[in-house]
C-alpha cells in the first residue's frame, strides 16, 4: 500500500490513520455506506446499499477463498462460500465498533474452515478428530516455520500442543484425508494383485461354535442314554429318523419327537445357564 508523503499534498491524522488500516487494494472505504445501512429499515432500499457493499468487498472475499486452493475443493465453490461469508459479515458488521475488515477477515476465513470440516469429508468424521487435525496441522507449521526445521516427530508436536502421542498420531491419520478410497481398489500391480477388501479380517464364526458346544455340554450329558444315542446318530453319524428307527426298534414319529424333545431341553438348559451367569454376575456386584 502506497500512502502519499510529499510536503505539496498535507493529509489529516484520520486520513493517515484509515490509510493505515486498510491493508491491501481490495479492502475500500465504505464507512460512508455501512453508517447509512446502519440506519435504513429493511426493504427496496436497504438491499440496494447491501448489494453494494457485497460488491465492493467481494475482491476480499476471493482472495480470502484463494488461500484455500488446491485442498481438493474448486475454486468456485469456494469463492462462493466465501462469499456467503462476506454476506453474514455485512449483515452482522456494528460500524460503531471499528473497521470493516478487521470484523470481516475472521468470519469469512471461519465460514470456509467450516466448509472443509463439515462438507468436505466422504465420510462423517467426529468433531474431536477434526479437532485434533487442525491441532497438529497449526503445530506442524509452528514447528517448521523457520528454515531448516526439521519435520517435527509425534513425540515433538505432543510436547507442543500438550496433546498425548495418540491423540497426535489420531490428528495426523486425519490430516489431508477428505477422501475415501473403494473397498475394490487394486493395492497391486502383479498378476495376482490384491484389493483393499481383500487385506480386511473378518469376523471369525468358530468362535460362535465354541460358545455353542460348551453351553450344550452339559445339557447334553443330563439326557437319557435312549436319547444321547439318537442325536449322536442322527447328527454325527448322519443317519435318517428311518435308519435310526429301524436300529432301535421303534417307529420314526417316536424318533421325531424324542430328538425334538432333546433339542429343546438342552437349548432351554444352555440358555437358562447364560442367564443365570448374567444374573449372578449382576447380584454380585449389587451385593
Amino acid at each position: 500500500m502506497l500512502i502519499d508523503t510529499t510536503p505539496s499534498r498535507p493529509e489529516s491524522s484520520d486520513t493517515t490513520t484509515a490509510a493505515h488500516r486498510r491493508r491491501h487494494d481490495d479492502a475500500p472505504d465504505t464507512a460512508v455506506l455501512f453508517t447509512r445501512l446502519a440506519s435504513l429499515d429493511d426493504g427496496p432500499e436497504r438491499d440496494a446499499v447491501r448489494d453494494e457493499l457485497v460488491t465492493a468487498w467481494l475482491p476480499m472475499a476471493h482472495r480470502i477463498a484463494g488461500r484455500f486452493r488446491d485442498r481438493g475443493e474448486s475454486v468456485e465453490d469456494l469463492r462462493q462460500v466465501a462469499a456467503l461469508g462476506l454476506v453474514k459479515a455485512i449483515d452482522r458488521f456494528d460500524p460503531s465498533r471499528g473497521a470493516f475488515e478487521s470484523y470481516a477477515v475472521p468470519t469469512i476465513t471461519g465460514e470456509v474452515k467450516r466448509h472443509f470440516r463439515d462438507r468436505m469429508w466422504a465420510l462423517r468424521v467426529p468433531r474431536r478428530v477434526q479437532e485434533l487435525r487442525n491441532k497438529v496441522r497449526v503445530a506442524r507449521r509452528e514447528l517448521t516455520q523457520n528454515p531448516g526445521s526439521p519435520e517435527p516427530s509425534v513425540a515433538d508436536i505432543a510436547a507442543h500442543t500438550g496433546l498425548t502421542e495418540e491423540e497426535v498420531g489420531a490428528g495426523m491419520e486425519a490430516l489431508e484425508s477428505f477422501s475415501t478410497l473403494s473397498l475394490d481398489a487394486e493395492l497391486s500391480s502383479d498378476d495376482d494383485g490384491y484389493s483393499l477388501a481383500d487385506t480386511l479380517g473378518a469376523a471369525d464364526s468358530a468362535y460362535d461354535v465354541v460358545v455353542d458346544r460348551e453351553s450344550a455340554k452339559e445339557g447334553l450329558r443330563r439326557l437319557p442314554e435312549r436319547e444321547r444315542a439318537i442325536l449322536y446318530m442322527r447328527f454325527f453319524e448322519d443317519m435318517t429318523q428311518s435308519r435310526i428307527a429301524d436300529r432301535l426298534g421303534i417307529s420314526q414319529m417316536h424318533v421325531s419327537r424324542l430328538i425334538s424333545r432333546s433339542c429343546a431341553r438342552v437349548r432351554d438348559e444352555a440358555m437358562g445357564q447364560r442367564t443365570g451367569r448374567h444374573g449372578t454376575g449382576g447380584h454380585s456386584a449389587t451385593a
